[in-house]
């Protein structure tokens, strides 16, 4: 029995350039701004991120509204020993809780506040993280 292990490189690509679209390019661009956007939908919540549609009744989503920078901790998680918690933060003004990092000593119901990065470039990344505010 021969035990060779037969094996061929193989490269994952891809060779596309995606556009963000309308909605959230415009959220990117306000973050790129120092701003954080969301959607309101015909039901009057505000979804942030945004969405194109609104997830409840399937109409697209035209009104884009400014939220805080600051909000509340809905849930989270951290590996033992790391400083940055992933969290859900409901952000003021919103009905929904975007996902990102949490620096300091967080619990659920913690006030927060986005800290920005120096140069921005339209990323969620511009958003270094949320720091736990007294």
């Amino acid at each position: 029995m021969d035990s060779e292990v037969l094996s061929a490189p193989y490269v994952l690509e891809y060779t596309y350039t995606r556009s963000t679209g309308p909605v959230i390019g415009r959220f990117l661009t306000g973050l790129r701004d120092g701003r954080i956007g969301g959607a309101r939908t015909g039901g009057g919540r505000v979804i942030v991120p945004p969405l194109e549609y609104d997830p409840d009744s399937g109409e697209a989503i035209g009104d884009f509204v400014e939220v805080g920078q600051e909000g509340v901790v809905t849930t989270w998680a951290r590996e033992p020993g790391q400083q940055l918690a992933w969290a859900l933060v409901r952000l003021d003004g919103a009905d929904t809780a975007m996902l990102h990092l949490v620096d300091g000593m967080v619990a659920k119901g913690s006030r927060v506040r986005a800290r920005w990065r120096a140069e921005r470039t339209g990323s969620i990344r511009d958003i270094e993280c949320f720091e736990v505010i007294a």
